[in-house]
């Protein structure tokens, strides 16, 4: 299934659009359990399959670059994202997802298109938990593609309760290339760009709200990044 759609990932990422990649190698010497990539979101899927294209080039000695996708003959295994519920149950291609590794978990500020206020499940953070323990995890702190919004603070309670190693991945041209699920094209010729930063130094004793300020820091959605707005490069 990772073949099938990583091929058309490809063709949609590094063919009709081209991909610049940064810092790929600070994916090399991870351990393969209990690593947490954050990321700022522009469509909600684009994003991730574009995460699994890269992570399995760079486990095939890629770096910064994806030609030749054989590498997705040997992509890399036991990778995880975390996904609202409702988003994964509308339509095929979500569904299909789920099965390529989604964390399906319930939004506690809003649910079909409203906004609600509702308690943690605790059987959700047990399966990010476990899905930590089992390999790698990507997750969008702030919960929305909506640029420079607050992150949720549930991120930080869960890089508190696990202690992971935390990689930032800062993305952008998603938005413009395709639409807002990520499937339809928008613009070809658009340069996509994934920059992955190194491992972020955190101190564990925080409180939950002051680790995910410094993690939307890291990932460059805190309002001092609005003034510099990715959006600037028309490609």
């Amino acid at each position: 299934m990772i073949l099938f759609f990583g091929v058309i990932v490809y063709y949609r990422h590094n063919v009709i659009n081209k991909t610049k990649l940064e810092g790929v190698e600070n994916l090399l010497g991870l351990p393969n359990q209990r690593v947490l990539f954050v990321s700022n979101h522009q469509t909600y899927f684009s994003d991730v399959a574009m995460f699994f294209l890269v992570f399995a080039a760079a486990k095939n000695g890629f770096i910064n670059k994806l030609k030749y996708p054989w590498y997705l003959l040997n992509p890399r295994l036991r990778l995880y994202f975390v996904a609202a519920v409702e988003t994964m149950k509308a339509g095929l291609l979500p569904k299909i997802f789920t099965y390529a590794g989604s964390i399906s978990i319930k939004r506690t500020w809003r649910a079909s298109g409203q906004d609600v206020k509702r308690q943690v499940d605790l059987k959700d953070i047990t399966k990010i938990g476990d899905a930590l323990n089992d390999g790698w995890v990507i997750t969008f702190p702030q919960g929305t593609t909506t640029p420079f919004k607050q992150g949720r603070k549930g991120t930080g309670f869960l890089i508190k309760k696990f202690q992971p190693i935390v990689v930032p991945i800062v993305i952008d041209g998603f938005r413009r290339a395709f639409d807002k699920k990520g499937l339809r094209l928008k613009k070809k010729g658009v340069t996509l760009s994934v920059r992955i930063k190194e491992p972020m130094k955190i101190d564990y004793s925080l409180e939950a709200e002051e680790i995910i300020l410094k993690v939307m820091d890291a990932i460059e959605q805190t309002p001092d990044y609005s003034y510099f707005s990715l959006n600037e490069n028309p490609n």
